[in-house]
């Protein structure tokens, strides 16, 4: 089987055994003998999973090259996959290798870079591409390992934590006191969103799935903890702010926004980053459900701008993808949740670990909804674990 990627071939590896390494703690990937990484040839089920060796890359001016240790995982990594992520078809197109963060260990330097030095432990973020065992990236997208921070934890902190920070730093103005209610509370985003929303002094109330999810969300601080499994979301939520919310964080789609809307408070704000619930759950091969996907989009509310004046209140939406181009956004909130880091004011994500060549695996478990934290892949490991 083959498989073609930015215009190389590359031999298709779906149980290869990794070798490492005789000289160093890196696997082979440091020793430019080539690369492995998933490729995507077009878009479907889990089976387009291509993990596969491919010629290795080299920085350009202005890059990093980095030996991947871990990758994270995110759901839209899934939305590449299906076909549906608009920045993916429209900035690379298929073939393509999804992921968005990555951590490792420099292994070259490009042209003009001062800021970095080979061997260094480094995480950082990139347009797609991170499903790899080596990456190349802007130096200003790539950061220092946080002091007593392990790989994996770093992978997972830098794309569900500047969703959080653009959400509630970038589009808006808190002040403490203010009553957020965040969704989907012990995801990746989730739990990102209820450590910056106590960092900004805010009442934060999470919301989850299964109650197994509970103490997740508490442990990341959430005020209030509501299991919608077995309590009455809406009810539970009204006790908790009769007044409303000041910010609402809803990435679940039609499900729950029109309800979602109703508890934003005069002057509060609904923030939409996602559509879950038109999506499937795992099972199909991990294909689109093309009717549910129709049905979710139609019972999708809609909002008449005439009548939010009215109201007082607004509505945010974003998609991280499209701000790569925001170096300005970037640093500021790296600048300061790199600090927040070092005072101990956030904490590393609840991570579970894949090999890279389970990545299949790692998108069947996020789109169970049953996951808690931070999927991530490694390149270099065999066996799947949480920690």
């Amino acid at each position: 089987m083959a498989a073609q990627d930015s215009g190389h071939s590359a031999k298709a590896q779906p149980n290869a055994e990794i070798q490492f390494c005789k000289f160093c703690e890196f696997s082979e990937f440091c020793l430019s003998l080539g690369m492995y990484k998933i490729s995507i040839p077009k878009p479907g089920g889990y089976d387009r999973l291509v993990y596969a060796e491919f010629p290795d890359v080299q920085p350009a001016a202005g890059e990093v090259c980095v030996a991947v240790e871990a990758a994270g995982v995110n759901y839209a990594d899934c939305a590449v996959r299906w076909g549906l992520y608009e920045s993916a078809k429209r900035f690379v197109g298929y073939p393509i290798t999804p992921g968005f963060e990555f951590a490792g260990r420099v292994v070259a330097l490009g042209e003009g870079v001062t800021e970095h030095k080979v061997g260094d432990a480094v995480f950082g973020v990139r347009l797609f591409g991170s499903y790899a065992s080596r990456v190349c990236a802007p130096a200003f997208q790539v950061w220092p390992l946080p002091l007593g921070w392990s790989m994996v934890a770093a992978a997972g902190f830098p794309a569900v934590f500047f969703t959080a920070y653009h959400a509630l730093f970038q589009q808006m103005r808190l002040k403490p006191g203010m009553k957020l209610l965040v969704h989907s509370a012990a995801g990746g985003v989730g739990t990102a969103l209820v450590q910056l929303g106590k960092v900004a002094g805010c009442e934060v109330t999470g919301v989850v799935g299964s109650s197994h999810k509970t103490a997740t969300a508490r442990d990341s601080g959430a005020d209030y903890v509501i299991d919608k499994s077995t309590q009455d979301l809406w009810a539970e939520a009204e006790k908790i702010a009769p007044e409303g919310f000041d910010v609402v964080l809803d990435a679940n789609g039609y499900a729950t926004l029109k309800a979602s809307w109703a508890l934003v408070r005069p002057t509060g704000k609904l923030v939409i980053y996602g559509f879950h619930t038109m999506l499937p759950k795992s099972g199909g091969g991990g294909r689109l459900n093309w009717p549910k996907l129709i049905w979710g989009w139609l019972k999708t509310p809609r909002f008449n701008p005439i009548d939010l004046p009215n109201q007082n209140k607004s509505i945010v939406s974003f998609n991280l993808s499209f701000l790569f181009d925001r170096r300005d956004l970037l640093e500021e909130g790296m600048g300061d949740m790199l600090q927040w880091i070092a005072e101990g004011k956030l904490r590393p994500p609840v991570t579970r670990t894949f090999p890279l060549a389970q990545a299949a695996e790692a998108h069947k478990a996020i789109e169970s909804g049953m996951s808690v934290g931070k999927l991530i892949l490694e390149p270099n490991s065999r066996n799947s674990q949480n920690a």
